[in-house]
């Protein structure tokens, strides 16, 4: 009867904490900093548009280029030089990466010396000594099989390639190797351990581990490749910016042409910026911190909504 006695305030205590605690009145935090900088970030954005819009721009040339032919054979070529370019520059950093981890000490120096010469000069610079390596080697042979002038084989579009993606190689070697030298030792003594070859250990082990790595600085390199192949217009390959040029050299719109560049460049990055976020959340499965949440979503907070108190009856 004693124990019963003392129990029964317990109960009571109990339900009149949870009713207690049903009557909060939940208050959110403000933040007022947040809302005025946002203001004016936006009155900003306004009168930057409508200083746009009262220039001396005439929009209609800009809408009518923005779908001209001359236009978009210039994109298409900007993104088939940036598409090669970029597969150029991963296989060479891939392949100069594992050479830099290489045991033998004359692959270590081959590859740093790759990486000390393409990148430590411009890429303007290579894509004009590319370009002009005729005056060098008249003539391409490989004796008995093929014999050809420099001229007719460094095309502008070849010259190009060669000066944007081998200079990429450059950069993505460092990319490649950091990713490798992340990967924990032991797991390449445990592939040994079952009789597995150094080739299959990289290709199996080492590599699927090192993607989710260097999948966000190769997506920014996509990106910068993109731009960056706007200096192949220095060695007359007929990319977007070429043949704007040739277009308003013409007409005099030197604006308006441009603009119509800086619009397809803006779609292009923005459409990596999606298919490298997909990428990064494909390789980034069952990793803590990548993130799940498509871009392009913006939230300031009005959704979230208080926790429900455990001990509270669903309505």
């Amino acid at each position: 009867m004693p124990m019963l006695s003392q129990a029964a305030p317990d109960t009571n205590r109990v339900g009149a904490d949870a009713l207690q605690q049903r009557s909060y009145k939940i208050v959110r935090l403000k933040h007022p900093g947040r809302w005025l900088s946002g203001v004016a970030v936006v009155i900003l954005l306004a009168l930057l548009v409508k200083a746009f819009a009262d220039g001396k721009i005439q929009w209609d040339v800009v809408g009518k280029f923005l779908t001209a032919e001359v236009i978009l054979r210039g994109f298409a070529n900007t993104l088939l030089i940036s598409f090669f370019a970029m597969i150029l520059g991963a296989g060479l950093g891939t392949l100069f990466a594992v050479m830099r981890l290489s045991q033998n000490p004359v692959t270590r120096f081959v590859a740093w010396l790759y990486v000390w010469i393409f990148r430590g000069t411009p890429v303007l610079l290579q894509l004009l000594i590319w370009f002009n390596i005729a005056l060098v080697f008249p003539t391409i042979t490989i004796p008995g099989l093929f014999e050809a002038r420099t001229v007719d084989v460094v095309t502008p579009f070849v010259a190009a390639l060669l000066g944007l993606g081998i200079n990429e190689g450059a950069y993505m070697t460092e990319v490649v190797r950091g990713g490798i030298s992340s990967v924990d030792h032991g797991q390449t003594e445990a592939a040994k351990t079952i009789g597995m070859s150094r080739f299959q250990t990289l290709w199996r082990i080492i590599l699927p581990q090192t993607m989710r790595l260097i999948i966000p600085p190769m997506g920014n390199s996509a990106i910068g490749m993109l731009k960056f192949s706007s200096l192949a217009t220095a060695i007359s390959f007929t990319e977007m910016l070429n043949a704007a040029q040739q277009v308003y050299f013409v007409n005099g719109a030197v604006i308006e042409l441009l603009l119509v560049c800086a619009v397809w460049y803006l779609l292009g990055t923005t459409v990596l910026n999606i298919v490298q976020f997909y990428i990064e959340r494909y390789y980034g499965r069952g990793v803590a911190g990548v993130a799940s949440r498509p871009p392009f979503r913006f939230s300031f907070g009005l959704s979230r909504t208080a926790p429900r108190p455990a001990n509270e009856e669903r309505s």
